[in-house]
């Protein structure tokens, strides 16, 4: 009789076991999402009402070379496309002030920015890319649009980003680019036109402009802080100057490039 009670309950403890773990309660249920990510960080808005400017101007120290004359004959549509003699755009310097040169934060900037959806506008006309410097933002569409009847293509040659290389055979077409990745700077050429050359720069924010024909440029929109700037020019290098500036507060930035040296 004792070994069958013994075998009575002892099964009967091991039912009972079984079913307390069937039902979860020998061991607590973990707690938590495995993977969970945290929310994505905000995007910062420009408060028009608390932005400072910085402004200035691009000169140059020295005897300015002569620009080079294109000699556009091999294509006679865009030889017909000028009346006069036209230069290279790599280095254009007016009255001892610098073009095209691309003046952004290189540093100091906080948070992230929402790229507009208004493309950036790269147009090829008189067998020129126009402008021949341009910043967009990353995810911001670059939009390159043919206006002269000859065929162009885009070759974008980027050491980061994407290349892309895109043919435009007639006047009016166009197609859209996006940058995935910041880089300063993205050389565009045309393989038809030996002489057609573009700078591009990709950027995380809105704080950069390129200096026009008298050499100023302008960045607006930036919040009180200390930021340095960059300024580059593809054939005079890079200059950079640390600026502090207040809410509203509008600030000078001047550089001066001097005339490239030969490679050694």
């Amino acid at each position: 009789m004792r070994p069958r009670m013994t075998f009575g309950v002892t099964t009967s403890a091991l039912v009972l076991a079984l079913f307390v773990s069937g039902c979860g309660g020998a061991t607590p249920e973990k707690t938590g999402t495995p993977g969970a990510t945290s929310a994505p960080e905000p995007l910062q808005q420009i408060d028009p009402a608390t932005a400072a400017t910085i402004s200035g101007t691009i000169s140059f120290d020295g005897q300015a070379p002569k620009p080079r004359v294109i000699k556009m004959n091999a294509d006679p549509t865009c030889a017909k496309a000028h009346t006069g003699p036209t230069t290279l755009e790599t280095l254009l310097v007016n009255d001892g002030k610098v073009q095209n040169v691309l003046v952004y934060v290189k540093a100091g900037v906080k948070g992230k920015y929402a790229p507009p959806s208004t493309p950036v506008v790269l147009d090829q006309k008189g067998c020129q890319y126009s402008p021949h410097v341009f910043g967009v933002m990353v995810g911001q569409p670059l939009e390159v649009v043919n206006s002269d009847p000859t065929l162009h293509n885009i070759h974008a040659m980027p050491r980061i980003n994407r290349e892309f290389n895109q043919g435009q055979p007639s006047p009016g077409m166009s197609f859209r680019h996006t940058f995935s990745t910041g880089e300063v700077l993205v050389p565009i050429k045309c393989d038809v036109h030996g002489w057609m050359s573009a700078q591009g720069a990709v950027l995380e924010h809105p704080f950069f402009a390129v200096s026009g024909k008298d050499g100023s440029f302008t960045i607006t929109g930036l919040p009180a802080g200390t930021y340095t700037l960059e300024a580059v020019h593809e054939l005079l290098g890079t200059q950079t100057l640390e600026v502090t500036v207040s809410a509203r507060e509008a600030r000078t930035a001047d550089f001066s490039f001097t005339p490239a040296q030969p490679a050694s």
